[in-house]
Order: C-alpha cells, then structure tokens, then sequence
C-alpha cells in the first residue's frame, strides 16, 4: 500500500460548516485562465518536466523527493520552465525577473498565488502538471510541499492539509468507469483530481468535503486545468446533497483505520472500518439505475472472521458489486506505514513508541490481525439475484481498468440470463492477447497442467484441463458451445453426454473470468 494515500478530507465526523463554501484564503480563480496560457507555453506540462528533469529526477518528484530535481534545474540554466519548476514543485525563492519571464507575475501575485518578499517572490500552493487520459494538460494544486508523502512523511501536520496527486487517486481515475453520464458525484474530493476527470464525461460534475480548504483547491484545479466548474458542497459523506441521485460516485475517502482522527485527508473520523462501510451501504440509495459508484478503501481482517464475508455484508440492496483485495498488511506493518506517512518516525523516539502503542492497541481492541485494501465498484442493477464478486487479486494489472470493469458487470448480466443449457447453445470467441502455457517436467510427453493467461487488463491466469484448453482454442464465434463438446467428446473417446454435462461451469468460469466472449446472434 506505500503510494496509496487517500486523498478526500474527513467525511465521517461532524463539520461545524453547512451549505456552500466560498474562496477565502487560497489563490483567486478569477484569472487562472491567463495563468494557464503561461505555464503551457513555458512547457509546464507532465512531458516538459520530464525532458527537463530526465527520468529518475522526474520519479524522484513524484515521490515529493525535491533533491535531484533542484540539481536538474541548476544544471539547465534559469530559463522560465526552470523557474517554475523551483517556484511550485521544490518550494524554492525565485527572483522577480526570473519569475516575470515566466508567467503574468503582478496578476500571480495580485490573485495570490505567489507572494513577494523583496527582489524574491515565493508561491503559495503547489501546481502540479498532470496529464490527462487523452494527452490533456491539466494542473493539479494543492498545499505547497504536500503533494505526496516522501521520506520523510507529507511535510504538515495541520489537520486541514489538503494532499495532492498519489497512488490511490491515479489507481481510482484508472479504474473509474468512464461514459458520457449526467451527473457525478466526487466524494471528499480533496484537490479535485476525480471531479477533473468525471468533468471530461459528465455534464454535471458535484464535488464534496468536509474540508473548505479542500473545496478550494478543487475550484483551483478545475480552473487552471480549463475543466467546467463543478457544484462544490460541504459536508460529510452524503449529506450535502440530500436524497439527490446520480450516474456516477468516486470517491477516495478517508479510509485509514486509525486509533482518532488525527489528519483530516486520511482518518475518517470513525472506528475501524466503519467509514468505509457506511459510504458503501449509502451509496445505493444515490445511485441512478444503471449508475456506478467506484471506491477505495481499507476494511479490516478480524480474527475468526472470513473477510470476503465482511465486506460482502456492505453491498446495498438492488446493487450489484465487484470487490478486489489489492493488498493486505498485517497490523504492524500498517501502523508503521502510516507513523511515516505523518513523519512521526522523524519525532522524539519516545513519541514515536507512544503513538505506535495506540495504533497497536486499536487493533487488539478490535480483534483486528491485518488491514486489507482495495477497489469497491457498486451498480446499481435493481436484480432479484444481484452479482457479488469478491476475491483477491495482488498481481499486476493494465491501467486504466475503466473498459474492464464495465465488460465485468455485462459478462455477470451476461451469465445471469444464461443457464446451463443456454450456454451449450452459445458462441463465444476467446479474447484477444490470451495465451496458452503449458506446464510440465522438460521431455515429458503430457503437460502437468495448461494455464490460460490474459495480456490485458486484469491479467489473469487460470488452470483448465485439455478439455478447457481445447475448447478455448477452438472457439472462434461459428460454432456453438456444444458442438465444440461433442466434437471433442468424439476425439478424446468421452461419452458426449458426460462431457456437456461437466463443462458448463467451466465455461461460465472463463467468460466471468473474461477469457471467453459471448458472441451475439
């Protein structure tokens, strides 16, 4: 889980505000739009930093390590890209000149993005260039110096801070289903990198939090990434927007499970996973039929307890759910993993014991062995049988996931409407990219098993006898399931009959698994 951060404010305790929230004390959005022109012909983009930082100083960056950065940037000159690399991503004073040639600095400094002390002017947020999904320049702002969580934690320990891009909101846009919808819901939105996204394929974007600051700095991005702006709301986890109904939900809250809520962009407010549950079992009274809501989140492993039933208990009526385990830390590992994110491994040794006891004991209390992780896509299907999936999936996968999650939920539809009989009536075709390896001690005549392994998306692997195997490599869309069968039946001397009756469930099997594609009549 290292890298996977979330990024929305607290939604789960109570706010002391209500109703909308207006700019205060961040930057004026009045004349991002002039700013924005600036940076891009500066080439302040994701490709430009990379050619001027060269690759290792452009990972280092985006782990919020500024050391090999800064070097890259003295070793290039002063001109203006440099300039405000140093000014927005290294935290760095910049002459007045050097700023001037760079951007429109009395407009910057007038609508306080910059401030100016002196011949120098420093900035006041952090403006991260972001690529878009379809080669889109867009900028990501946040607190200055808190884009990410480096070695030595997220550089503030002010409850409010508002964090900018890390693992969990990339692996979030990623899988985010994304067609043309009316409305969409971004849930503690943070610095707004989902509402940015929903923007591109929604015609009504609603952005939440219980944090104004984080509000803010959604309306910050929105506008010096040229995106539509969106309603923002405040408060916490649905409540801002009533009994309202929408095609699409994203959120990625404050899942930690920690002992108090300590640092609003990453505890919750409530015990162990509580959070996580209550925004899953809401969501399916705001979603429109049809209508995806896609999470993150942590859920806990307690002893004597199977956690694939835990978080099953959490799916709403009338939804249908697709839950992947990305990760799982046992609890020793998830406590210190979050002490750094704070930087308290940087603090007094003696306070690092003491909080490090309060975390343990949290989850002794609670009975709690590990801390799973992972992605929640609800869809609201309104079916007599809904589709649960849960299971565990660590290996790696192709982003964006977005197309693969939308042929999960039609495959389930698909399977659904299909019973056994059905299926042997059925063509298919194997998915594209799937290989075949087969496993076996060298020389020997017959393979110990055949693996079908995908190149796309999920990458999944999976075992199938010669039959399986057989099957899938015949299936080309002209013939249908059980003819394929019988044909087999007669080439491996098997009674037809037995065959067609065994091998539905391994047919439902690599469709679900999308190894198999039903071709439509």
């Amino acid at each position: 889980m290292p890298g996977d951060r979330p990024r929305g404010a607290r939604i789960g305790g109570a706010s002391p505000h209500n109703g909308r929230v207006s700019t205060t004390s961040l930057p004026s959005p009045d004349r991002a739009a002039e700013l924005r022109t600036a940076l891009l012909a500066a080439g302040f983009t994701a490709d430009g930093l990379l050619d001027l930082l060269g690759a290792p100083a452009y990972a280092a960056l985006a782990r919020s390590e500024t050391v090999p950065a800064l070097r890259a940037t003295r070793g290039r000159g002063d001109g203006p890209l440099a300039s405000l690399v140093r000014l927005f991503l290294l935290r760095q004073p910049e002459s007045y000149a050097n700023a001037a040639a760079a951007l429109p600095v009395e407009a910057a400094l007038t609508d306080g993005w910059l401030r100016r002390q002196g011949d120098e002017v420093y900035a006041t947020v952090d403006v991260r260039p972001y690529g878009g999904p379809d080669g889109e320049d867009w900028f990501i702002v946040s607190d200055l110096g808190c884009a990410v969580g480096g070695a030595g934690g997220i550089g503030s320990r002010e409850e409010g801070v508002v964090l900018g891009v890390g693992g969990a909101s990339t692996t979030l846009a990623g899988i985010t289903v994304r067609i043309p919808v009316a409305t969409a819901l971004d849930l503690g939105t943070g610095s707004g990198i989902q509402a940015l996204h929903a923007a591109q394929h929604a015609t009504r974007v609603t952005a939440t939090d219980v944090n104004p600051r984080a509000l803010e700095f959604t309306r910050l991005t929105l506008a010096l990434s040229g995106a539509p702006e969106a309603e923002l709301l405040l408060g916490s986890l649905f409540a801002p927007v009533g009994d309202a109904t929408y095609d699409l939900i994203v959120s990625n809250p404050p899942f930690v499970i920690s002992p108090g809520a300590r640092l609003t962009y990453r505890d919750g407010g409530m015990g162990g996973d509580d959070l996580c549950r209550t925004l899953v079992q809401q969501a399916g009274d705001h979603l429109n039929p049809g209508g995806y809501a896609q999470f993150l989140g942590n859920w806990q492993h307690v002893e004597g307890e199977d956690w694939h039933d835990r978080v099953r208990s959490w799916v709403p009526r009338g939804c249908d759910a697709w839950i992947v385990q990305r990760d799982v830390q046992d609890v020793t590992q998830y406590a210190e993993l979050w002490l750094r994110d704070a930087g308290d491994h940087r603090t007094d040794p003696a306070e690092y014991a003491r909080r490090y006891e309060e975390w343990l004991d949290e989850f002794e209390a609670r009975k709690t062995k590990a801390v799973g992780f992972g992605w929640i896509t609800l869809r609201r299907s309104d079916a007599e049988e809904p589709s649960i999936v849960v299971e565990e999936w660590p290996h790696s996968v192709e982003q964006p996931l977005g197309d693969a999650v939308l042929a999960h939920f039609t495959r389930q539809d698909y399977l659904r409407g299909h019973d056994d009989a059905a299926l042997l009536e059925a063509r298919f075709v194997l998915a594209e990219e799937v290989v075949q390896e087969q496993v076996g001690a060298p020389g020997a005549e017959d393979p110990e098993h055949v693996v079908l392994r995908q190149n796309r998306g999920m990458r999944r692997a999976t075992k199938v006898d010669t039959v399986g195997a057989g099957f899938a490599g015949v299936c080309d869309g002209s013939l249908t399931a059980g003819r394929i069968l019988d044909a087999i039946a007669q080439l491996v001397q098997e009674d037809p009959i037995v065959l067609r009756d065994r091998t539905p469930e391994a047919i439902r099997m690599l469709v679900e698994q999308g190894f198999l594609e039903p071709v439509e009549r």
